[in-house]
């Protein structure tokens, strides 16, 4: 048998039509009919090798959703027909210390999807069980596809750094993660700011959840305001302006990333005991306890649905920054 699937065949290249072997079924290992996959900024930068770590014929894709067609006879918590999904990492080594503190992201032979295997631009995959998600039977599968990466990437840092009512909390950038962060921090009770370069956008930021809108060249006005600052943007800008937002042990969280290396005076951070930190995506049990989050409080990416067959429309899409806010292919 044979997986149906859209790969970059070098860098920077539109994608084609790519054929490979249906991989043979393990025992801990499942099949999946691929019915949506979302597309992630990270899988641009893949396309176009800008971490130099692409390896080609490329297939894209790690917010993935369908259906479980079949099952190895070692996978007990998973059922034939389920609507199941799987994001940014597909296995883990299970014996490293990282693992077994249940923070297998850490895992230094972690399998990311779509970098270490073919990802989700298909019309099937096989893969373990082990990281594959139960999608919640009330949840929309467009709606889910997203929230396996873009979702999880922004849920993790409030949950690891403890973020609360009444805290106060900023997003930077209100684009594919930041208005996923925005509907967190206001489901989490905090009073929210939005931060963003578009003015705009100020409108859609407070129906997010924002209290407040600030454009970056107004970023005086809120010296000294905020316990947690999340930045999902990609651009270069002006970080002393931003460290001084945040409270006295305040903490601005990288979760996009910038063009260039990070620029500021130490004494920024010496004088309030404040901290720079980054977060990637998070845990198989922080995933699910995500989704379930997500369903409590109708928080939902705003997304646009293409075939998967107008894959390139798609992605030229998310290249010229119209998207609004995720991509999702069907099948």
């Amino acid at each position: 048998m044979t997986i149906h699937a859209w790969a970059a065949y070098g860098p920077k290249e539109p994608l084609k039509p790519f054929e490979y072997p249906l991989p043979p079924l393990g025992s801990h290992d499942v099949e999946i009919a691929i019915s949506h996959c979302g597309i992630c900024y990270s899988d641009l930068h893949l396309i176009d090798d800008d971490w130099g770590i692409s390896r080609f014929p490329l297939v894209p894709g790690h917010e993935i959703i369908g259906t479980l067609t079949r099952k190895g006879p070692d996978v007990k918590n998973l059922r034939i027909g389920q609507k199941v999904g799987l994001g940014w990492q597909s296995d883990a080594c299970a014996d490293c210390e990282w693992c077994m503190k249940g923070e297998e992201t850490l895992c230094s032979s972690k399998v990311r999807t779509c970098v270490d295997r073919h990802g989700g631009f298909a019309d099937k995959m096989v893969v373990s069980s082990h990281f594959v998600q139960a999608i919640p039977d009330k949840m929309d599968a467009a709606i889910a596809a997203p929230l396996l990466c873009a979702g999880i990437t922004v849920y993790t840092p409030f949950k690891t750094y403890g973020i609360q009512a009444p805290m106060s909390v900023a997003v930077i950038g209100i684009g594919g993660l930041g208005h996923l962060a925005l509907q967190f921090a206001k489901a989490f009770g905090c009073e929210v700011t939005a931060i963003s370069s578009s003015a705009s956008k100020a409108a859609e930021a407070r129906r997010l959840g924002a209290d407040h809108f600030l454009s970056h060249d107004s970023l005086a006005e809120a010296k000294s305001r905020f316990d947690f600052v999340l930045s999902s943007a990609h651009a270069d800008l002006d970080w002393s302006a931003i460290l001084q937002t945040l409270r006295p042990k305040g903490r601005l969280c990288f979760v996009g990333l910038p063009k260039s290396p990070l620029q500021f005076p130490a004494r920024l951070l010496v004088s309030g005991s404040r901290t720079v930190c980054g977060s990637g995506t998070g845990s198989r049990a922080l995933l699910q306890e995500m989704l379930q989050f997500s369903l409590r409080h109708d928080i939902r990416p705003q997304v646009e649905l293409f075939s998967m067959q107008d894959v390139n429309k798609a992605i030229q899409r998310l290249r010229s920054n119209q998207a609004r806010y995720r991509l999702v292919l069907t099948n």
